[in-house]
């Protein structure tokens, strides 16, 4: 009698052999608890977050509300203010003060910035010398930098008085007619680029001359030994190796710039016939300057010069990055 064979279990083999074991099950990464290092971190960023949130995210974006919106005080005390979208700024750009704000700021901004970064280099390079009292001086003109700007554009309007102003009375006495600096609208806007000047050469001066410390002295000594003279040093090697720190400098003096309102608004408040009007004495006259304000067109005038300063630093990066790429 033929006797049938099965063949043997496979799974029973297989389970014997352990040759085709079932994969065990993937082990799960182990959850990872935040180390000290990590939670100090956070705490040091929590601050800085905090701060750009409540002093800078947040009023870009009211004031971005305010001029999309016809706000009234009203309206501005309830917050029911109706949209309105571009409507305040084709307002701003149809007003006849528009066009030669805009002119007055570019100058304003341009004259300063040239004034500014020529003088305090020149500075710079002068107290890179290390002479004698060199820490002394330029520790003194430290001190229009110092001040509060309140009493800055204060001694610049009594300075620059057209019937008690020391300015005038020196020109009376070297035989020049009197000027009426503040008083005379083709004069107002030079008064105000003078005083915003005096104030910002000190900062020129301090960010120019710690970038000529990284300077190496090398460089002078086998230029001087090649013959060159003072200001084919000055061309070839502290010029184009300040290039970087000249760069940061001209960036915040122009943010800086932009955005002058104090100074203006004590010596001139924008006039007279606006004639040393700027976007920035605008936006604050529209806003707060009549007895109905103009909240939203105000805050048009505001964000433009946000956007300029936003491009101009958008170039900046723009042109470091093409620096580091070469």
């Amino acid at each position: 009698m033929n006797r049938t064979t099965h063949p043997p279990d496979r799974r029973a083999a297989l389970g014997r052999t352990g040759a085709a074991a079932a994969p065990p099950p993937a082990r799960t990464a182990p959850h990872r608890r935040p180390t000290s290092q990590q939670w100090a971190a956070w705490a040091f960023l929590a601050p800085v977050t905090l701060y750009l949130v409540l002093f800078y995210a947040y009023p870009l974006y009211r004031n971005l509300d305010l001029s999309l919106r016809d706000y009234t005080v009203r309206s501005f005390v309830q917050g029911d203010a109706p949209f309105t979208g571009l409507k305040n700024y084709e307002t701003v750009f149809q007003d006849p003060t528009f066009g030669p704000a805009l002119v007055h700021t570019m100058v304003f901004t341009a004259v300063c910035l040239l004034f500014q970064y020529a003088i305090g280099l020149a500075l710079a390079v002068f107290f890179h010398q290390h002479f004698r009292l060199s820490a002394t001086l330029r520790a003194l003109f430290l001190v229009p930098w110092l001040l509060p700007l309140i009493v800055s554009a204060s001694t610049w309007s009594w300075m620059l008085n057209s019937d008690s102003g020391i300015v005038n009375s020196v020109l009376n006495a070297v035989g020049i007619d009197s000027v009426n600096w503040l008083t005379s609208p083709e004069w107002s806007l030079t008064s105000v680029i003078i005083a915003n000047v005096w104030i910002g050469v000190p900062f020129n001066l301090v960010v120019l001359h710690s970038g000529l410390q990284s300077i190496p002295g090398s460089l002078y000594e086998a230029a001087a030994l090649d013959g060159a003279g003072a200001w084919r040093r000055f061309w070839n090697i502290t010029f184009p190796l300040l290039r970087p720190v000249s760069a940061i400098t001209l960036l915040l003096g122009l943010v800086y710039t932009l955005k002058v309102f104090d100074i203006i608004w004590i010596m001139t408040k924008g006039g007279p016939a606006d004639s040393s009007t700027t976007f920035a004495t605008w936006s604050y006259q529209l806003g707060f300057g009549n007895l109905l304000p103009a909240f939203g067109p105000g805050a048009a005038v505001g964000n433009l010069l946000v956007v300029a300063a936003l491009a101009f630093g958008l170039v900046y990066l723009r042109v470091q990055r093409k620096q580091y790429a070469t």
